[in-house]
């Protein structure tokens, strides 16, 4: 069968199902130039590291390398289909500018050295500044690329061993916000739905949430019900004219910044007409009263004139949501990277809790993440947070932590609220952290305003050691750089966004000398002599399998548990969800089937904050909120973003994702048919901005904000008046200056995004920023942008996106 071109046509070909069948099968496969499956030498079974639907993978390993990849067949998660980055993206493995040594700063310039040079350097600075100034100076930056692994060893080494509270990951900037709505509704992390409840829902309700981008595979489930017989209905909340928008039965274009005006606005029309669920209410639920009075004085029409979009159509969507008979709700970066990101987030689980939508087949609310493994840093504690889902608050839980771990409950950092990034970089400014230990990340690309950033991590009294795979912009600003290894390099678990766990196994050997995130780690507790209160080494496994049976005994009777996974039986399955314990060995589809939570005062995660100021609550406070540990519904006022459009800076500045690259393209960019398919940064207006412009596609624009400016080509979409879109995928290591961003000519969308986040969740906000659009030169060839999904060019003349894929033997099998 000829190989499907998975470039111009990302989401594959379609097979049709109706509402309860099971998706039907469509095995996706791409090797090598020239090889077939029978020259493949074995497979080797893992699952996708570029995005976080957990698409189950088997990587095709011949003569030692990695040489193509195909879907598992019988995965829970994508029944073989595989996404552009999941087919391409394993070739930035074989790159021959993968970091292969360890090195560090010798004279201002970065220079080989061995490994135990390198450790000791970084081990030796760190046991200074903790002799000189203690826990506080040093802190921990990560990833969500990691492997379980490898956050439980980092968070016991941080929290458990040198006793910092500075521990956080990139996850901050994407699912931070999906973290803190969960804990604010239902005072615990932890998905409630399942990606099945595709397969049931007749009403699909996707906020912020571009999924034919973002989440490929799982935008391909939702065509294959549209496509079939009574297919669900639709609702897309998104600025841009995404292909999630083409596809919807009601678009709800809404002005950037007024994401929770518009959910006030839905709430008050379907409580206004009775779409609620009374018993649900008031048998599994506390708050409604405040809700129904929050929303009482935000009719519809005052709801779509602060939104600006048609009040009939914010009616329909809300006759839609409140009238479906199975409602699965997704939320993603539109609302967790904007305005009031939290409250909003908060009450699209209001509209399940009242209408009593959750843990049956077809209801469920994802709140979903943006990396592959971001759900791993929440439930191990890499993002601050303490490993299984504790409340670092709750004294008992702290006690019940060391015990895991065999130290003292002092020993574990708990006397403030874990010190979130922009918080880190903040005591990096001021010179308090002195010791920055960076894995898997670049924030010298994706923090916002990144000339600040650029300063801080180049300051000469902060010590910046890099682990990565690449010589990253980050890298390039390092004291030491130390060479991992990647995916298919080594073996771990991850977990996914509707909490499935994957096991994936190495594949081949790292290059070089690169080792593995989990033996760097290891030899850094080992250099450190972190030892826990008997005298024994803190980390008692050496391999990933231990850190996993340690992990599981951290899990154990707690919500994310893991106490009856093992690697023999992950081995060859198509994927478990957590918890699943004794009770529960085959795992848990849905949670809160029987209307329970973990939400008791002695058992929940966090006692949540007021969703307008942050401002914590005490367990006082909380017990007399939620005595019996329902599920918590939590109104919020709505208030202007800080800052807005206006004067010389009229645009609202979004950024966002392309479906061919991931994250500041260090590894995507490597591939050559996700380079080619997005080769260069671009901006995007609507015809009648552009045409009040005075610019055309392909036009050369410079886009400001008081922070900074960036040029781009110009790419004409059907997107709403008002705002201007970026990618944020774009730095400088392959530009033309190489690594340097230039003289206000540079390809990064967050030299302009501001410094600024949501009070609860602390997730930066790169969708609310004011901008000048400006024209610097014609254009003499369209924009290189691509033309599938929400990139597609408003008016005819634009050469379509395609694939230099080659040839495959196996192609694309079973319908693609």
């Amino acid at each position: 069968m000829p190989h499907a071109d998975r470039i111009a046509e990302p989401w594959g070909e379609r097979t049709p199902y109706g509402p309860g069948q099971s998706w039907p099968v469509r095995v996706d496969a791409f090797l090598e130039p020239g090889l077939s499956e029978q020259d493949v030498d074995r497979w080797v079974q893992s699952a996708s590291i570029l995005h976080s639907n957990g698409d189950g993978i088997d990587i095709a390993v011949k003569d030692g390398r990695i040489a193509g990849v195909r879907g598992r067949a019988g995965d829970r998660v994508n029944h073989g289909r595989l996404g552009s980055k999941d087919l391409y993206g394993w070739q930035a493995g074989n790159s021959p500018d993968r970091l292969r040594r360890p090195l560090i700063r010798e004279q201002g310039r970065l220079v080989e050295a061995s490994w135990d040079t390198a450790m000791e350097r970084v081990t030796g600075t760190a046991r200074r500044l903790l002799d000189e100034q203690g826990p506080s100076a040093l802190g921990f930056y990560t990833t969500g690329q990691l492997f379980l692994e490898e956050y439980y060893t980092l968070a016991l080494i941080a929290h458990g061993g040198i006793g910092t509270n500075h521990v956080d990951g990139n996850t901050r900037l994407c699912t931070a916000t999906a973290a803190a709505a969960l804990k604010e509704s239902f005072a615990s992390d932890g998905q409630p739905g399942s990606y099945t409840d595709v397969d049931h829902a007749d009403v699909i309700a996707l906020y912020g949430h571009n999924v034919a981008e973002t989440q490929t595979v799982l935008w391909s489930r939702i065509l294959d019900r549209l496509a079939g017989p009574n297919p669900p209905a639709l609702v897309c909340v998104d600025p841009r004219e995404t292909a999630v928008a083409r596809a919807a039965t009601v678009h709800l274009a809404n002005r950037p910044g007024t994401n929770l005006a518009l959910m006030n606005g839905l709430l008050h029309e379907i409580i206004e007409n009775g779409w609620i669920d009374e018993r649900y209410l008031r048998e599994h639920t506390v708050g409604f009263e405040e809700l129904r009075k929050r929303v009482h004085d935000f009719p519809a029409e005052e709801a779509a004139r602060i939104c600006d979009v048609p009040v009939a159509d914010l009616r329909e969507a809300a006759r839609l949501i409140g009238t479906a008979e199975r409602l699965l709700s997704t939320v993603l970066q539109g609302f967790y990277q904007s305005h009031q990101a939290t409250a909003a987030a908060v009450q699209v689980n209001n509209v399940h809790l009242v209408r009593g939508m959750l843990g049956r087949p077809g209801c469920g609310v994802l709140q979903m993440n943006g990396q592959p493994t971001a759900q791993n840093t929440r439930e191990c504690g890499a993002d601050g947070d303490l490993p299984g889902f504790r409340n670092w608050s709750n004294d008992a839980h702290v006690r019940d932590l060391a015990r895991v771990w065999n130290v003292d409950p002092l020993d574990i950092p708990h006397y403030a609220p874990p010190t979130h990034a922009m918080q880190m970089l903040r005591y990096c400014e001021e010179g308090s952290i002195r010791f920055l230990y960076v894995i898997g990340t670049n924030p010298a690309v994706s923090l916002p305003e990144l000339r600040r950033i650029r300063s801080i991590l180049g300051q000469e009294r902060l010590f910046l050691v890099v682990q990565d795979i690449f010589l990253s912009e980050t890298a390039q600003l390092a004291d030491v750089v130390l060479p991992a290894a990647t995916w298919g390099e080594k073996t771990g678990t991850f977990t996914n966004a509707d909490r499935t766990v994957h096991l994936s196994e190495q594949a081949v050997e790292p290059p070089g000398q690169a080792r593995s995130d989990l033996d760097i780690l290891l030899d850094f507790a080992r250099r450190m002599e972190l030892t826990d209160k008997d005298g024994a080494p803190l980390v008692k496994w050496s391999d990933p399998e231990g850190a996993f049976e340690g992990w599981k005994e951290c899990s154990r009777g707690r919500p994310c548990d893991y106490s009856g996974l093992s690697y023999e039986l992950l081995r060859g399955s198509g994927g478990i969800q957590w918890p699943c314990d004794d009770a529960r060995p085959g795992g848990t589809e849905r949670l809160y089937e029987d209307g329970r939570f973990w939400s008791a005062p002695d058992r929940c995660e966090d006692y949540g904050r007021d969703l307008v100021t942050g401002a914590p609550l005490s367990e006082t406070e909380y017990r007399a909120l939620n005595p019996g540990g329902k599920a918590i519904i939590k109104a919020a006022e709505y208030v202007p973003p800080h800052e807005e459009p206006g004067g010389p800076y009229p645009f609202w500045l979004i950024t966002g994702r392309t479906l061919y690259h991931f994250h500041t393209r260090t590894k995507t960019a490597r591939a050559p048919q996700l380079q080619q398919a997005a080769p260069e940064v671009w901006a995007e207006l609507s015809p009648g901005e552009a045409a009040r412009l005075g610019v055309a596609e392909g036009d050369l624009l410079e886009i400001t904000t008081p922070r900074g400016g960036t040029r781009a080509r110009l790419r004409v979409t059907a997107m709403r008046d008002g705002v201007v879109f970026l990618p944020f995928h774009y730095g400088y290591w392959d530009g033309p200056g190489g690594y340097e961003p230039g003289d206000g000519t540079g390809s990064a969308a967050n030299e302009l995004t501001i410094t600024d986040w949501d009070p609860v969740s602390k997730q930066p906000l790169f969708k609310t920023a004011a901008a000048r659009v400006t024209l610097v030169a014609r254009g003499d060839r369209p924009s290189a942008a691509p033309t599938t999904a929400a990139a597609r060019p408003a008016s005819p003349g634009v050469p379509p996106t395609t694939g230099t894929s080659g040839p495959v033997a196996s192609g694309a099998r079973g319908g693609a």
